[in-house]
């Protein structure tokens, strides 16, 4: 099973695809897939009955974010250690945590806007966990994956100036900009899924950038969840994307983007791919 959201923005049509492809429209049981239905249906999305739904295609329709738009979107930098040494920096002792705007959401193939002016816009590929059950001073990494609603492809869109110049040491100037979080194309649900094994990928114009796996991460998803529990409240619906692998433009090895570019992530046949085109704001620099 698995969870999309198809249509044009802010008008999208929840659809749950079960294992042989067939998608179905989820609005007899939820206007979306938000964390109301969350809390309820993903650890037991295998007993929503399909056979009273209407059955629809996604074939040829937009894809949308498989989550209506989050209360939090919380980043994690470093959390490769292979990424911490391109960027010059040791392996940290504790997550580092940084806030992403919730509207920098968007469907996995739409277009990236470049800021006005900006100049080292850069992509990251990473795994996104979804919060399914209220998280607060858990007191294990059990504890915390009974609070996975499931996972998600992310491209963490950032601008390397806003996030190490003009930010300061939080980052979250370069990680807010409109259109900075493409995600999906879809949810998987969390039972039955190790999410320290799923492969991820990226490339820019056909060549390829980052080849890693979750493998490498240094704090896993559950371990991420129960340590900001420790700080925060997280919400169903809340998206935490949980870092990314060597091979961005940071690193000074590949160039930034620029608009015409077209960058293509990978989260293997679990979580599916995207691709967006890079397109200037059409504002005065």
């Amino acid at each position: 099973m698995r969870l999309m959201r198809i249509g044009t923005p802010g008008n999208e049509t929840p659809v749950i695809v079960d294992d042989e492809g067939q998608a179905y429209d989820l609005r007899p049981v939820t206007a979306d897939v938000d964390g109301t239905f969350l809390e309820t249906w993903a650890h037991q999305l295998d007993e929503l009955d399909l056979t009273g739904l209407p059955r629809v295609s996604v074939e040829g329709k937009r894809i949308g974010a498989p989550i209506a738009r989050p209360g939090a979107v919380i980043g994690v930098g470093l959390n490769y250690a292979a990424h911490a040494a391109e960027s010059g920096l040791p392996a940290p002792e504790r997550p580092i945590i940084f806030f992403k705007h919730p509207n920098t959401v968007v469907g996995p193939n739409d277009d990236v806007i470049i800021p006005p002016g900006a100049g080292r816009v850069d992509w990251e590929v990473e795994l996104g966990v979804v919060i399914g059950r209220r998280a607060s001073y858990l007191e294990s990494d059990a504890d915390a994956a009974s609070c996975i609603a499931g996972f998600v492809l992310s491209n963490d869109v950032s601008e390397r100036e806003y996030q190490l110049e003009h930010s300061g040491p939080q980052w979250s100037l370069g990680k807010s900009c409109p259109t900075f979080n493409p995600v999906g194309p879809w949810l998987v649900p969390a039972p039955g899924i190790d999410a320290g094994n799923i492969e991820l990928a990226s490339w820019v114009n056909g060549e390829p950038r980052q080849k890693s796996s979750t493998q490498d991460m240094i704090f896993g998803a559950s371990e991420l969840v129960r340590r900001l529990s420790q700080y925060m409240v997280l919400e169903p619906g809340d998206l935490i994307t949980t870092g990314t692998p060597a091979g961005v433009a940071l690193s000074g090895r590949f160039p930034y983007l620029k608009a015409g570019d077209v960058m293509r992530m990978s989260g293997g046949d679990l979580l599916g791919e995207q691709q967006q085109r890079l397109v200037d704001a059409g504002l005065p620099a």
